[in-house]
């Protein structure tokens, strides 16, 4: 039974033959306190920042469970991050980076344009909830996202697309994908007029033609949605059609060679 020691009373040392060993199996243990930037660093946060996404959602990623998660003090994690939205940027530069944007400077503007949509679409059509937080939130010091940025700018710009115009021609694309993205977790009767179908028949009936229509899969469509023979996803059948309009639009722009 643990003793409590009276007011002014002191309970005798512990001789060191009882003392609990500093190391278990080998491996020393970490004292409480703020950790060495080996143990918590940018890079481990992020993780776990997705790691906790994954579990229960944005909505728990706060920076108490964060830290619990990361076995340090609140205080430790705030040695690294300022707040939960210096979280939300590590994670969206860890996202940005999986966009592909290699088709830039190896494919036809067009096509890189379209290879990058779609796999931009498709990162973030798994993470919705963080959306409103990106689209408001500044690159600066993002070091992925801005090297993604930097390689779609230069695609842009050595496609002969107009300098001052390649911001406001991203923005345009990823107000749509950001929308698309959105779209890929509609569920796949949101159109369905139900007993108002009657009064509604010219929406009605285009409504029953797209889900009748074969439309082709396309070339950057991700692997499942559709093939040379089956039709796309509604979703992706949207998306692939808003986004040959749109590179159609934008490639007008483009300086003759």
């Amino acid at each position: 039974m643990r003793r409590t020691p009276r007011k002014g009373q002191k309970l005798p040392p512990v001789p060191a033959a009882q003392q609990r060993p500093a190391t278990d199996g080998g491996i020393r243990r970490r004292r409480a306190g703020r950790p060495s930037s080996a143990v918590l660093d940018k890079a481990g946060i992020t993780s776990a920042a997705l790691e906790l996404v994954g579990r229960k959602g944005y909505d728990g990623l706060t920076m108490a469970a964060l830290a619990k998660l990361l076995e340090v003090a609140p205080s430790a994690l705030y040695n690294h991050v300022s707040s939960k939205q210096d979280v939300l940027l590590l994670v969206e530069d860890h996202l940005m980076s999986l966009v592909d944007v290699s088709s830039f400077g190896a494919a036809p503007w067009d096509e890189a344009v379209r290879t990058w949509a779609w796999s931009y679409r498709n990162v973030f059509a798994e993470h919705t909830p963080l959306i409103p937080v990106i689209a408001v939130l500044p690159v600066t010091d993002a070091p992925q996202t801005l090297a993604m940025y930097e390689t779609v700018s230069k695609g842009f710009l050595d496609a002969g697309f107009p300098q001052e115009r390649i911001i406001s021609a991203i923005v345009a694309l990823e107000s749509f994908i950001f929308g698309s993205a959105y779209d890929v977790t509609a569920p796949e009767d949101i159109f369905d007029p139900g007993t108002m179908a009657e009064s509604t028949p010219y929406f009605t009936a285009a409504v029953r033609g797209s889900a009748g229509a074969a439309l082709r899969g396309h070339p950057q469509a991700p692997e499942g949605s559709g093939t040379a023979t089956g039709p796309l996803r509604a979703a992706d059948a949207a998306f692939a059609l808003g986004l040959d309009a749109l590179v159609s639009g934008l490639g007008g722009l483009r300086k003759a060679d």
